[in-house]
């Protein structure tokens, strides 16, 4: 999410992996994680040789399960595994579900489907 918007503004936002590096030394947003991103950025820096799609290979499957036989909340790691099936639509009809609602209960704009 934060890779995402900032490159929304490549105005603002010139060197996106040199703010991801700054990051990683004398901020508290210190992470494995974030030190892989400025990797893979600094490998590909629009991460333009890379398509959407996600994986998964089981582990959060799991502990989603585990987690609702126990009756313990995992919000994080639920919203995780569920983006990771978000990046295999190609069209999403829950999303077209939403955008039809939206519009029925207060007018909000929408666009056309795109012919594939």
């Amino acid at each position: 999410e934060g890779f995402e918007l900032l490159t929304a503004r490549d105005d603002l936002i010139r060197d996106v992996g040199a703010v991801l590096g700054g990051w990683r030394r004398g901020t508290v947003v210190r992470s494995w994680l974030l030190e892989l991103m400025v990797h893979a950025i600094g490998a590909d820096p629009g991460l333009d040789d890379i398509s959407d799609w996600v994986a998964d290979s089981g582990e959060g499957r799991w502990t989603i399960d585990e987690a609702v036989d126990n009756a313990v909340p995992v919000p994080v790691i639920s919203a995780a595994l569920f983006a990771r099936f978000a990046s295999r639509q190609e069209s999403s009809p829950s999303m077209r579900a939403v955008a039809a609602l939206r519009k029925q209960f207060g007018g909000h704009a929408t666009r056309p489907a795109q012919d594939g």
